[in-house]
């Protein structure tokens, strides 16, 4: 079985290219490792698009952040929301 590391959601970006796709950037606490993921506003399944505050990625699944300023950046905002929220809280 994967091994998963928790992330904490740290950008929620609005697609420039394409219409209805909102971008979500989850980072660890030390801001060194990130999982991009893109997900429609709308989905035919159903209307409820919950976003929540950590969510548990594969090790494989992560890539690695490559300059100092953004990994700054997402390490302070990792460890915002999870000194305010409960990794399922929604946000």
């Amino acid at each position: 079985m994967p091994e998963t590391v928790r992330t904490w959601l740290v950008e929620r970006t609005y697609s420039d290219d394409e219409q209805n796709i909102i971008i979500l950037v989850y980072a660890t606490l030390d801001g060194t490792r990130y999982h991009r993921k893109e997900r429609s506003l709308t989905s035919f399944e159903s209307d409820i698009r919950d976003t929540y505050a950590a969510i548990d990625v594969s090790e494989g699944d992560l890539s690695r952040v490559t300059d100092e300023e953004t990994r700054e950046v997402y390490a302070t905002a990792a460890q915002e929301m999870a000194e305010k929220h409960d990794p399922t809280d929604t946000v």
